[in-house]
C-alpha cells in the first residue's frame, strides 16, 4: 500500500533524484559564477531520468513486492554507476584554467542509494510478515 514506510523512501529518491539536480550544480568554479548543472551533460542526464523513472515505478509496484525489491536494487546499481562516473569526471578534470569545486550535486547519488537500502530494508520486512501470515493459515 501507499501508506507503508518503504513508499515515503522512495518518493524521498524520487525527490532526490528529480527535482534536486535542478537546485544543487554539480560543479561550479572558485568564484561561484559558473555553474555546471545536470542537464549541461547528456549521460548525467540520461542517468538522473532513469533512475527517477525506476523510483517511480517501483512506488507504485507496491502489490508486488519482488519487484519493487528488484528495481529498487537496479536503481542502487544505477546510482552507484552515476557516483562511479562524477568520481572519475572529477579526478579527470585537472586541466582546466580555473579551479573547480565540487557541488552538493555530487552527492545526490549517495543519498539516493542510503534512501533505496532502507527502503529495500522495509520491503524485506514486509515480506517476511506475509509469509509469517500465510504459515499461519
Amino acid at each position: 500500500m501507499i501508506q507503508r514506510i518503504q513508499t515515503l523512501y522512495l518518493v524521498l529518491v524520487a525527490v532526490v533524484i528529480g527535482v534536486l539536480p535542478f537546485v544543487f550544480p554539480l560543479w561550479q568554479d572558485e568564484s561561484g559564477e559558473h555553474k555546471i548543472f545536470f542537464m549541461q551533460e547528456t549521460t548525467t542526464m540520461l542517468l538522473f531520468t532513469l533512475s527517477f523513472t525506476l523510483a517511480v515505478i517501483s512506488v507504485f509496484g507496491y502489490k508486488k513486492r519482488q519487484n519493487q525489491f528488484v528495481l529498487n536494487r537496479l536503481n542502487i546499481i544505477l546510482n552507484l554507476i552515476l557516483l562511479g562516473l562524477f568520481v572519475y569526471r572529477s579526478l579527470t578534470l585537472s586541466g582546466e584554467d580555473t579551479t573547480s569545486e565540487k557541488g552538493i550535486g555530487i552527492f545526490l547519488p549517495i543519498v539516493a542509494v542510503v534512501l533505496l537500502v532502507l527502503a529495500n530494508r522495509a520491503i524485506k520486512k514486509d515480506e517476511e510478515l506475509v509469509k509469517s501470515v500465510d504459515r499461519l493459515r
